[in-house]
C-alpha cells in the first residue's frame, strides 16, 4: 500500500495544481471582459463530444491495456511486447471509423443543434481534438500500468490546462488574433500531448513499435475480443451518460451554448472535487491488475477499503469549502452575474461526487477482475436511467434538471456496483470512519457557517477556509479516521530528523 500511497500523493500533488490552474482559466473563461459565454459554452461542448467520439473509437483499448499488460510484461521482453503497438493501431482505426461517420451524417448531427449555431462553424475542428483526445487516453492507461502515473497526471491535468491558460490570455490580449484562432490551436491540443507521450515511452525504451503478432496475443487474443466487446459497450454507455447533459443542454434550451457555459461553471468546480480521485486510480490501476492476476484479494480489499475512507474525507473538505465560499466567490473575482445561477448546479452534482469517491474503487476494482462483463450490464442500467431522465428534466427544469438527473442515476450505479462486490466477494468499503466523517463534516460545516456568513470579500473568503481546514483537520486526525494520515506523518517526520 505503501507504494500506492506514495505515487498517490504525488499524483495528487500534481492533479491539485492542475485543477488550481484549471480554476484559474474558468475564472479566465468567465471574468467580466472575457470570453462570452456562447464561446465558453462551445470550449465545453468539444469535451464533451470528443467524450463520446473516445467512447465510440477506442474499443476498449484502455480496458486492454489495464487487463492483459501484466501477462505481457510477464512473458516477452520489451522488444517483442506489441500491446502498445496494437493499441495505438486498433485505437485509430475504430476513430477512423467514427471520423467517416461524423462527415457521412454531419447534417443530422447539427440538425439536433439549432440552438448552438456556433458548433456548425467549427464542427470539423471538433475531429483532431476527438481523435488526440482518443489516444491520449490509451496512452495514460498504458502510462498507468508502467509506473509512471505522475507524468501522464501531469500532461493531462496540468499542462493542458497551461495551454489553454496561454490559448486565452493570448486570445484576450489579441496576440493570436481571434476567437476562430483560439479554436484551431484548442483543436490540436490534445494531438500535441499525446505524441509528446508516444515519444516518451519510445525514448525511455517503455514502448516498442512491433508490428509482429506476439505469442501473448495469438494465446489471448480470443479474450481481448471479448472483454473489449463488452468493456467497448459499457464504457459508451458510461461515458454518454456523463457527458450527455451537456450535449443535451446545448441541444434542447434556449441559448444552449449560453446555458452549457453556466452549466459547465459549476460542473467543472465540482470536479475539483474530485481531484485526489484521479491520483488514486491512476496508482491503483497496475497493483489491483496484478493482485486479481495473483489472486490476492487481501490487498485488493485494503485498497477498497483505504481508498473510499481517504477519498471521502478529501471529497468532504473540498465540497464544504466551496459551497461555503461560491456565491461570495463569484461576486469577489468579478465573473459575469449571469453564473452565480451555478451555485444550486454545483450543490447537487457536489453531493453526487462525494458519494462517487465515498465508494472508493468499485469501478476500477470490478473493471481489473474477471468480472468485467458486470461493468457492461450496470452501464445499461446507468444507460436506461441517465438519458431519459436528463433530456425530461431539462426540459422542465433547465440546467439544474441534469444535475438532478446524474445525482440519481450515479448514486443508483454506485450502490449497484456496492452490492454486486459485497455479493460476489464479501467486499464493501464502509466502516466507523466512514459516519463519523460525514458527522464531522456536517459539524465542522455548520459551525463555520454560523461564524461567517455576514461576511464578504477575498480575505473572508481566506479567513473562512483557512477555520474550516484548521477544525475539520485537527477534529478528523483526533479520531483518527484515516490510517495514511499517521503514516505519512510519520515519513515526513523521519526524514525532517534526517
Amino acid at each position: 500500500m505503501s507504494t500506492i500511497r506514495k505515487k498517490s500523493i504525488l499524483s495528487s500533488l500534481v492533479v491539485y495544481f492542475g485543477f488550481a490552474l484549471g480554476f484559474v482559466n474558468t475564472y479566465l473563461y468567465a471574468r467580466e471582459g472575457g470570453f462570452t459565454k456562447t464561446e465558453y459554452g462551445l470550449t465545453a461542448l468539444f469535451i464533451a463530444v470528443a467524450n463520446v467520439m473516445y467512447s465510440l473509437g477506442a474499443l476498449g483499448m484502455p480496458a486492454y491495456v489495464s487487463k492483459f499488460f501484466p501477462y505481457y510484461k510477464d512473458r516477452l521482453a520489451p522488444r517483442q511486447n506489441d500491446m502498445f503497438t496494437r493499441a495505438l493501431v486498433v485505437a485509430t482505426m475504430g476513430f477512423a471509423v467514427v471520423t467517416v461517420l461524423g462527415i457521412i451524417f454531419k447534417d443530422q448531427v447539427l440538425a439536433r443543434f439549432n440552438n448552438a449555431p456556433m458548433l456548425q462553424q467549427y464542427y470539423y475542428w471538433i475531429f483532431p481534438f476527438g481523435y488526440g483526445y482518443t489516444l491520449f487516453m490509451v496512452l495514460e492507461s498504458y502510462g498507468w500500468q508502467q509506473g509512471v502515473p505522475v507524468l501522464t497526471n501531469f500532461l493531462k491535468e496540468l499542462l493542458s490546462r497551461l495551454l489553454i491558460a496561454l490559448l486565452i490570455v493570448a486570445t484576450t490580449l489579441g496576440l493570436i488574433g481571434h476567437f476562430d484562432t483560439f479554436v484551431h490551436l484548442y483543436a490540436f491540443m490534445y494531438p500535441l500531448l499525446a505524441l509528446v507521450l508516444i515519444v516518451y515511452f519510445i525514448q525511455s525504451g517503455k514502448a516498442h513499435f512491433v508490428w509482429q503478432k506476439s505469442v501473448v496475443t495469438k494465446k489471448y487474443w480470443p479474450k481481448v475480443v471479448a472483454l473489449c466487446g463488452y468493456v467497448w459497450g459499457g464504457g459508451l454507455v458510461l461515458n454518454l451518460s456523463t457527458v450527455f447533459d451537456s450535449i443535451v443542454i446545448a441541444a434542447v434550451l434556449p441559448n444552449g451554448l449560453e446555458q452549457a457555459a453556466v452549466y459547465t461553471l459549476a460542473q467543472n468546480i465540482a470536479s475539483l472535487i474530485q481531484a485526489p480521485q484521479r491520483g488514486v486510480i491512476a496508482s491503483a490501476i497496475g497493483p489491483l491488475s496484478q493482485a486479481w492476476k495473483d489472486k490476492d484479494l487481501d490487498r485488493i480489499n485494503r485498497i477498497y477499503h483505504r481508498s473510499a475512507i481517504n477519498q471521502l474525507l478529501s471529497a468532504c473538505i473540498l465540497f464544504s469549502l466551496i459551497w461555503l465560499n461560491f456565491e461570495d466567490g463569484v461576486y469577489t473575482f468579478k465573473l459575469q452575474p449571469d453564473y452565480v445561477g451555478a451555485k444550486w448546479v454545483f450543490l447537487i452534482m457536489g453531493l453526487y461526487r462525494v458519494i462517487d469517491m465515498g465508494t472508493g474503487l468499485n469501478a476500477q476494482i470490478i473493471g481489473t477482475s474477471s468480472h468485467w462483463k458486470f461493468e457492461f450490464t450496470s452501464g445499461l442500467v446507468l444507460l436506461a436511467m441517465a438519458i431519459p431522465l436528463n433530456y425530461f428534466l431539462t426540459k422542465e427544469l433547465g440546467i439544474i434538471g441534469p444535475a438532478i438527473s446524474s445525482l440519481i442515476a450515479f448514486t443508483a450505479y454506485n450502490a449497484l456496483r456496492f452490492w454486486f462486490l459485497y455479493k460476489r466477494f464479501g467486499m464493501q468499503p464502509f466502516s466507523k470512519a466512514t459516519l463519523y466523517t460525514i458527522l464531522l463534516t456536517g459539524l465542522c460545516f455548520g459551525v463555520t457557517w454560523y461564524l461567517f456568513h455576514a461576511y464578504q470579500g477575498f480575505w473572508w473568503i481566506v479567513a473562512r477556509s483557512t477555520f474550516y481546514c484548521i477544525l475539520f483537520g485537527i477534529s478528523a486526525y483526533w479520531l483518527k479516521l484515516s490510517p495514511d494520515v499517521d503514516q505519512v506523518l510519520a515519513t515526513v517526520r523521519n526524514r525532517i530528523r534526517r
